[in-house]
């Protein structure tokens, strides 16, 4: 076992997400401890907040999705876009996928989306690094609440619709954050997704996914 291995254990619990109680995933229980843990473990303050440590609201969305409707993701390329801890593309894998990738920028999060698919018994491919800019090779993208800061809306959201211009169909799963887009949208379904408060203001988010149109 890494290292790294090794820490994602001793700070995470298994756990199943509250819609998606199929798939079970190494989660953290709190933010604070499991953030103030990685940036003594990593000897760096300042760090971006543990994403991967949790099951977002949108992640399980589209995974609650892909799990009711399996031909959404059978057959199918997909990639698990900003992925966090890899849930929807674990959930692609179990509905059939042909090839389940999930891109992610934080060594930590890769390092769990290995941990969480071999916890499940399914083949994800972590990809680490940034794929925005990277021709289109998938037929769904999966980008669930991806749109809560101006400057990584900015970045993302051209290549995504160049994506879905080169005939990939890209989802969009969004919990109410500002800066999703309002315009260029197909609404697909909605769900009402138990949070915790330890990151959210409520008990309660209702996320709709929607097919972002090219």
């Amino acid at each position: 076992m890494s290292d790294t291995e090794a820490f994602l254990r001793a700070h995470t619990a298994i756990a199943a997400p509250a819609l998606v109680p199929e798939i079970s995933l190494h989660l953290a229980t709190e933010i604070t401890p499991i953030w103030q843990a990685t940036e003594a473990w990593l000897a760096q303050e300042g760090i971006e907040p543990p994403f991967w440590a949790f099951a977002w609201p949108g992640s399980q969305a589209m995974a609650r999705l892909i799990l009711d409707a399996p031909p959404h993701a059978a057959g199918r390329r997909v990639l698990d876009f900003a992925a966090g801890c890899g849930l929807a593309a674990i959930a692609a894998a179990q509905a059939g996928a042909a090839l389940a990738e999930a891109a992610e920028i934080d060594p930590l999060a890769i390092a769990a989306i290995r941990l969480n698919a071999a916890l499940n018994n399914v083949a994800v491919t972590p990809l680490d690094g940034d794929v925005v800019g990277a021709p289109c090779r998938w037929d769904l993208i999966l980008a669930g609440d991806v749109c809560y800061e101006a400057p990584m809306t900015a970045h993302i959201l051209p290549w995504l619709r160049a994506m879905a211009a080169a005939g990939a169909e890209v989802w969009l799963a969004d919990p109410g954050r500002a800066y999703v887009p309002r315009e260029g949208l197909a609404e697909m379904a909605r769900f009402a997704v138990p949070v915790t408060r330890e990151l959210e203001d409520r008990d309660m988010r209702e996320v709709t996914i929607a097919r972002l149109l090219p």
